[in-house]
């Protein structure tokens, strides 16, 4: 008799081949969390190089206290959501407190930055509705576009030109045009060329959707993304985004500008389904974003660390994502060289995520970091050192690598080289352009 888990045999032929070079992802176990950039794993002090925990935020003082205090006074949780079971009053004010930071007319909160997009793009969009998505969307987003009725369109990966396009073939198509973007994509670390897609989004009538879960914090004068460092703010009509980066928590929410969006709260299936927040999440997650506004020093050395740590593995000779940014990756093509090197990365007492396809553009191993303001330049230094004995070692670099190898200058408050400035990404995109889910009738799928 066949088993249900039949299907899943060749992936557990993968799993097998990864845990015996050493071990597999899902294994590793911290015995002891020592602070925002340092952990005990296997009996060793680690360095923890893959967090986002890109403001330290997650030992905070009075975020720790305030969730304490919240689970004495309000329980550990709501055991409902907040249509079965009401709001809490931190709901309510974490939602009017997100609204003043974005200065946008109002915020929805969601138990994860997950259910944020998958809440937010699958109710705003119906049936006679099409979501023009990019590439290498995060997964959140592919659900999303699963769970909405709307025709589901990608465009090539940060391609202005073939978003508009498609947009151009849509021209007469009844139905609301929702445009969707990351700031900061999750695997590489590029940006997003936000004023082109802004530009191209007022030409054609759309709405544009963006998901700040990598720039929250991280970009922007008072840390509210990569909209505020461009400028853009009022023409977005959607940001998502997620708590449990910079803000050190759990959480996701969705902003707008637009009126009339409370109604969301009636037809995201996420949301009402869903239990909400725990008092002790809502309350330190409060305290966190109340600081961000005012955490340039944490956002000027974060830009320091990560700069300190990409020009670092490029002179080393390793082969890098195309943008400066807080999420350094490490690229390689052979996959037991890629897990060999994050096996030594960790036995030396440096942990980085390991990313495998099919969730990597084009294919690639990837050995990704997200740095934190908490690093210190020693731990980056140690890192970039252990990286680069191991990555001799294994024949990943060599030294006519390191001597091709350039640098990237400091960026301004997170990238003066936006936009074009910057190296461009290798390939137009990592997966062809087509339709998520192909229809007959539908006149962008026929290129």
């Amino acid at each position: 008799m066949s088993s249900i888990f039949d299907k899943f045999a060749p992936l557990k032929e993968q799993h097998a081949a990864l845990t015996a070079l050493g071990r597999s992802p899902d294994q590793l176990q911290f015995e002891d969390i020592i602070s925002p950039t340092e952990a005990v794993l296997n009996g060793k002090r680690t360095i923890l190089m893959g967090t986002n925990n890109y403001l330290g935020m997650t030992f905070d003082d009075t975020s720790v206290n305030a969730a304490i205090e919240a689970l004495k006074t309000e329980g550990t949780g709501t055991t409902g959501s907040r249509i079965a079971n009401g709001s809490y009053e931190g709901h309510k004010a974490l939602e009017e407190e997100l609204a003043a930071f974005y200065d946008m007319r109002s915020a929805i909160l969601f138990s994860t930055g997950y259910q944020a997009n998958l809440g937010a793009i699958s109710a705003l969009a119906g049936r006679d509705d099409y979501l023009l998505i990019d590439a290498d969307s995060h997964a959140s987003i592919y659900d999303a576009c699963r769970l909405s009725d709307a025709q589901v369109i990608r465009f090539r990966h940060n391609d202005p030109d073939n978003l508009e396009r498609k947009l151009k073939r849509l021209e007469g198509t009844s139905g609301s045009k929702l445009i969707i973007v990351e700031s900061i994509y999750s695997m590489l670390g590029d940006m997003v060329p936000l004023k082109a897609f802004v530009e191209i989004k007022k030409k054609y009538g759309a709405y544009l959707l963006i998901d700040e879960a990598h720039s929250l914090g991280v970009l922007g004068e008072k840390g509210r993304g990569l909209c505020e460092h461009d400028g853009v703010e009022k023409d977005i009509d959607f940001i998502t985004g997620t708590f449990s980066k910079s803000i050190g928590t759990v959480g996701g929410f969705l902003v707008s500008n637009l009126p009339g969006m409370d109604i969301i709260r009636f037809v995201s299936r996420p949301y009402m389904f869903t239990a909400s927040p725990p008092p002790s999440v809502v309350a330190s997650a409060r305290q966190t974003l109340a600081k961000i506004a005012g955490a340039t020093d944490k956002r000027k050395q974060l830009w320091d660390n990560a700069t300190q740590l990409y020009n670092g593995l490029k002179a080393a000779g390793f082969e890098l994502g195309p943008t400066l940014s807080p999420i350094v990756a490490i690229r390689l093509s052979d996959p037991e060289k890629a897990i060999a090197l994050w096996n030594g990365l960790i036995d030396a007492g440096v942990y980085t995520n390991l990313a495998l396809p099919p969730a990597t553009p084009f294919g690639w191993y990837l050995l990704r970091s997200s740095i934190s303001a908490a690093h210190t330049p020693e731990q980056i230094a140690l890192a970039v050192e252990v990286c680069t004995k191991i990555g001799r070692e294994l024949g990943i670099i060599t030294l006519s690598n390191s001597q091709k190898a350039g640098v990237s200058k400091h960026p301004d408050n997170g990238s003066a080289q936006l936009n074009g400035a910057s190296e461009t990404h290798p390939d137009a995109t990592s997966e062809t352009e087509s339709l998520v889910t192909p229809t007959g009738d539908d006149p962008a799928a026929r290129v």
